[in-house]
């Protein structure tokens, strides 16, 4: 199960090139599912991903080698999605210590840096795209979250900011600040 929260970003964190990245290329093969390829950095996958709430989302991956995501690549619809993943760590004022104290799965994975924020800089067709999404270890967690002051707008669950969505579209205008 995927637990996410998914933000627009106000403004890039400071120092960003000191964080680890990953280059992702992928395209989709079917919206409803979603069913994906996807090629991070030079690992292939291919991505099932189940309607069910609107946070979390029952998800399968499948390795696969890079002739079958070349040729599963050609058949997808719509825009390829190229992005660059950023992995930073969980901001320290992510959730009240009484949640912590209360939550200890959630607090072992907050304290052990389990949470990470990944925040993605779009490129090619939907460069100017920025998000950010946080997965978390259980819902609780995140309906407890509070974001960085980095983060705009919450947008998990509106269909326009989803992945396979945006492969759909015929023009992409980034929303200025």
């Amino acid at each position: 199960m995927e637990i996410e929260r998914k933000f627009t970003v106000r403004k890039l964190p400071d120092e960003l090139e000191k964080y680890d990245y990953h280059y992702i290329e992928q395209g989709y093969l079917n919206v409803h599912p979603a069913i994906r390829v996807r090629k991070e950095d030079d690992h292939f996958y291919m991505t099932y991903k189940g309607a069910a709430g609107v946070v979390a989302k029952k998800e399968y991956n499948m390795e696969l080698d890079e002739s079958s995501y070349d040729h599963l690549l050609k058949k997808a619809d719509g825009n390829i999605i190229t992005k660059k993943r950023y992995l930073i760590p969980i901001n320290e004022d992510a959730f009240s210590k009484e949640y912590l104290d209360t939550h200890a799965d959630d607090a072992k994975a907050f304290y052990e840096g389990g949470i990470k924020i990944e925040l993605d800089i779009f490129e090619g067709f939907f460069e100017g795209l920025v998000i950010a999404e946080v997965e978390f270890p259980s819902i609780e967690a995140s309906e407890n979250y509070n974001p960085p002051h980095w983060f705009k707008e919450d947008v998990t669950g509106r269909k326009e900011y989803s992945n396979a969505q945006l492969t759909k579209l015929d023009k992409f205008v980034v929303e200025k600040a």
